[in-house]
């Protein structure tokens, strides 16, 4: 398979429109971290866009700024450190949960993926942040959605469909973001000892308090002792972690309101700042699961009340590991690789668990051939999966861009 690599955005167009003419099927890559996510792409050359690197324009008064979308996301992050300021929806590094090492991202991947760390109960997902890109789409043909302001009106919001279509609609070329203030401070409760349904109460508790959480997540017993953070790695159970964030005295008030408010649930202390971010770092990246190459990962969405429950239905018989973010809502989940047969009957075991309360489940990490097998994704409805085709139709009616990576055929 033969690799185009441009190095400006007219010479992206030639690329596709040359793919276009000769039918050819482009894989489109970032800077390479999430080749695997999704499934095996039907394609016979790719499209490496990691030379369209470098911010374009960073206006921090305005909280917006511009890069190529092959720009590193560690070059992003130290741009906006440098200003006292972050990208809110904390976009996952999935690098190393994937087998690549950290800090590969770029920030046109984070937002074609559509990811988005534990601040997403409070801050949204990346789509709620993505203010303008430009493309290149399947027909070979230059598309602007968005601005540079927040405020803007510019038609149809494409940066909430390009955001979660991991390339199979335009090749990405610059993108537009909007930055906001790091906290002050941040400062996070620990819980010791929950079960997970007990865990589940109190991270609800606490979303419902007016303490203004900004994370709230579970590790069940087993997967604090290779915490990165050793007062986790000590506790010797379960851990829950309420984070909250902002000006000092507000974050030591709330923090300390918190630990009374859940005092009658379990034993409780506190991270401070390093220990803090250093916490939540590691579950951004799903760092609890990623020691375990051998496993196959899903992240599954949840209505947060029912996230015990699912998980607890996967886990029975199948020797699952798993951890929840989003206040319950996600579930991030390992099984052990297996043959074929076995795996499907895991799979299955998934999308089951789910039928109930109306969530969807995405495989993560497994083998080509275990995602070319099942759906990767989580299976459309056909008034969904109808409309899913009339989009790519659309935008790219020769599939041309990365086909099939999210549904086969599509």
């Amino acid at each position: 398979m033969a690799t185009l690599k441009p190095e400006t955005p007219e010479q992206v167009v030639e690329a596709v429109t040359w793919a276009v003419a000769e039918e050819t099927p482009l894989e489109v890559i970032g800077r390479g971290s999430k080749r695997t996510l999704g499934r095996p792409a039907q394609v016979g050359n790719g499209l490496d866009l990691s030379s369209l690197s470098g911010i374009t324009l960073y206006e921090p008064e305005e909280l917006v700024i511009s890069a190529r979308a092959g720009t590193p996301m560690a070059e992003i992050e130290a741009a906006l450190t440098a200003k006292n300021q972050m990208l809110a929806f904390e976009p996952s590094d999935l690098g190393p949960l994937l087998g690549g090492a950290p800090g590969m991202g770029s920030i046109g991947g984070a937002l074609a993926c559509n990811l988005a760390g534990p601040r997403r109960i409070k801050a949204g997902a990346a789509r709620d942040h993505f203010l303008g890109a430009h493309s290149v789409s399947g027909r070979g043909e230059v598309f602007k959605t968005g601005g540079r302001v927040v405020k803007n009106v510019t038609g149809y919001d494409l940066c909430k469909l390009l955001a979660g279509s991991y390339g199979t609609l335009g090749a990405m070329t610059d993108v537009t973001v909007k930055a906001l203030p790091a906290p002050e401070k941040t400062r996070t409760v620990l819980l010791f000892g929950l079960d997970d349904a007990a865990a589940s109460r109190a991270m609800t508790r606490a979303m419902q308090s007016a303490h203004e959480v900004s994370g709230a997540a579970h590790l069940p017993a087993g997967l604090t002792t290779g915490s990165a953070v050793s007062y986790v790695a000590k506790a010797g159970g379960a851990v829950t972690a309420i984070r909250v964030e902002g000006p000092g005295p507000s974050v030591e008030h709330r923090a300390a309101a918190l630990r009374r408010e859940l005092a009658d649930l379990a034993e409780t202390e506190e991270l401070h700042s390093m220990n803090s971010a250093k916490l939540w770092a590691e579950l951004r990246d799903v760092g609890p699961l990623a020691a375990e190459p051998a496993h196959l990962v899903w992240k599954i969405s949840v209505p947060p009340a029912s996230g015990a429950g699912v998980a607890a239905r996967i886990a029975h018989g199948h020797d699952a590991r798993y951890f929840f973010d989003w206040g319950g809502g996600l579930i991030w989940l390992a099984l052990p690789a297996s043959d074929a047969p076995a795996f499907e009957g895991r799979h299955a075991a998934v999308r089951a668990a789910l039928k109930d309360c109306g969530g969807h489940a995405t495989l993560i990490r497994a083998p080509e051939d275990l995602r070319a097998q099942v759906p990767v994704f989580q299976p459309q409805d056909p008034g969904n999966a109808a409309l899913t085709k009339r989009v790519k139709d659309s935008f790219d009616p020769r599939r041309v861009l990365n086909p099939g990576r999210m549904y086969a055929g599509v």
